[in-house]
């Protein structure tokens, strides 16, 4: 196993069980971009241990729905005072807001969120985050970008000699000949 979960159970859970898992579902995408860039200055567990929080707050991750959040929606959120709630941090909610617009105008373009991620399948995040703000994502950048590819197994962030390298590096080749992007 890669050392970075160390005992913790919950980081030992998602680190064997999602993390770098690939896949094309916009959603799921989505969540991880959205939740990547709430990390931003915070540690990753507090971010899994507020999972479901956000998974409430933005509809499960429903695109069109958070779309239509308002100023009054946002003020609401960063009144809420659920424990283990969102991260309260105005920049990060409107961000939300913002990219799940973007993904929707990617869908307009005949584009779609899976393909924008995958093509910097090599790692370039520098490059992805660049590609995301000319298309009018917010609230993210190179260091944001990189976990992301990581976390939906564009980049396979295992150690060599974890037990979830191969399985991780299996599921992004069979992925990336599905999307008929090069295996880099």
């Amino acid at each position: 196993r890669c050392a970075w979960p160390g005992d913790d159970p919950l980081l030992r859970a998602y680190h064997d069980q999602e993390w770098g898992v690939p896949t094309t579902a916009e959603p799921a995408l989505f969540a991880a971009l959205s939740l990547e860039s709430a990390q931003a200055g915070l540690s990753w567990r507090t971010i899994l241990q507020r999972r479901d929080a956000y998974r409430r707050s933005f509809f499960n991750w429903d695109l069109a729905q958070i779309a239509e959040l308002t100023g009054d929606d946002v003020e609401a959120l960063l009144q809420h005072q659920e424990p283990d709630g969102i991260i309260r941090h105005l920049a990060k909610i409107e961000a939300v807001i913002t990219n799940a617009n973007a993904v929707l105008r990617l869908h307009q373009q005949g584009l779609s969120l899976a393909e924008i991620t995958y093509a910097y399948a090599g790692g370039d995040a520098r490059s992805l985050a660049r590609e995301l703000k000319r298309r009018g994502f917010r609230f993210l950048g190179p260091t944001t970008c990189f976990s992301y590819l990581e976390a939906v197994g564009a980049v396979n962030g295992h150690e060599r000699g974890c037990f979830r390298f191969p399985v991780i590096a299996a599921l992004r080749d069979n992925l990336l000949r599905e999307l008929t992007l090069p295996l880099t």
